[in-house]
């Protein structure tokens, strides 16, 4: 089976990708390599292109008639860069994504798991929080995914197609065998930037708000290894009839799945276990808050276990590991 993948050479794109070949399917991707990289599209089925170009997806879709899911991962995703560009992030991702749903349907493609993000979520005693938790999102990244789950919730109520969004937690790691990572040699979040403070001399790593009502002040989050999220779209789509059926809802045509890994870790806990595995402290200071920066939240992740049957297999120091691994490699593989 063929699977489309929009923004499929980004870091989890390329890592979304690699899960789906290990397991039996074809990726198609589908990206404009403003942000991908044409080196993690190698050896695969790739279209240069925008999400929102009607003439292009009719040509995927007449020259791959198997695809019946798209993962829908393009986006912008640098919360402090959506609140210094608002419209750009509006375009790209609300704009956009409204005629992707709507070529896509169209062509017949009515199955999408959807990138959505925790970010949505407001603040809540003991920060962890479920799919029925209160939503707050207060950034223009957050608020384009809250508003691309609603577009989606309504085109699954009125045009017969169904709908998964799968909201993340915070990203780190690289895909095991190391056929990509995070590629952006400047990072905003919060692994890369240490990495970036480990690797350089003089560097240093700013703990960005120490004054959260947290057990340490630093903000609390929940890092998942990003070959587990990648693990989990795969598993949207082996068990995407199943998650329908258990829903409690036979009608249902969307549905809302937290992927995380279920405890929550501050960033002074992160850096901690930063510096044990690399065995040496690193330069840190302590900053006020990023613009859109927020307390945090650590997710509930029992819906995804009983509906598509997964749940991480990755620790947190695996994925620093494992981050470390890529960024001694990451030019040979890329170029900047």
């Amino acid at each position: 089976m063929k699977v489309l993948v929009t923004g499929g050479a980004g870091y989890i794109g390329s890592t979304v990708c690699s899960a789906l070949e290990d397991n039996g399917y074809t990726p198609i991707i589908l990206d404009t390599l403003v942000r991908g990289r044409e080196e993690f599209t190698k050896g695969k089925i790739f279209y240069k292109g925008d999400i929102a170009d009607k003439n292009l997806l009719e040509k995927i879709f007449e020259e791959n008639p198997e695809i019946q899911f798209t993962i829908h991962l393009s986006a912008l995703v640098v919360v402090p860069e959506s609140v210094e560009k608002p419209y750009e992030y509006y375009h790209e991702n609300v704009t956009k994504s409204i005629e992707l749903f709507k070529n896509l349907n169209n062509l017949g493609c009515k199955n999408i798991v959807f990138s959505s993000s925790g970010s949505i979520y407001d603040d809540v005693e003991g920060f962890m929080v479920s799919e029925n938790s209160p939503l707050s999102p207060r950034s223009p990244y957050a608020r384009t995914k809250y508003m691309m789950e609603m577009v989606l919730e309504d085109f699954c109520e009125a045009y017969g197609m169904r709908g998964i969004s799968l909201r993340y937690f915070n990203l780190i790691g690289a895909d095991p065998k190391l056929r990509s990572g995070a590629h952006i040699k400047n990072p905003s979040h919060v692994l890369g930037t240490l990495l970036n403070a480990a690797s350089e001399e003089g560097n240093v790593f700013k703990i960005t708000g120490t004054n959260w009502l947290t057990r340490d002040g630093s903000a609390i989050k929940d890092y998942i290894h990003v070959w587990d999220l990648a693990l989990a779209h795969v598993k949207a789509i082996e068990h995407f009839d199943r998650a329908f059926n258990l829903s409690g809802s036979p009608k249902a045509s969307y549905l809302v799945i937290n992927l995380g890994t279920g405890t929550g870790v501050t960033v002074k806990e992160l850096v901690a276990s930063f510096e044990n595995v690399i065995g040496k402290p690193v330069n840190k200071e302590n900053a006020k808050p990023r613009l859109g920066d927020v307390p945090g939240a650590f997710a509930n992740v029992s819906r995804a276990k009983e509906l598509i049957k997964w749940e991480v297999s990755y620790s947190l120091e695996d994925g620093i590991r494992d981050a470390l691994k890529w960024n001694e490699i990451r030019e040979n593989v890329i170029s900047f």
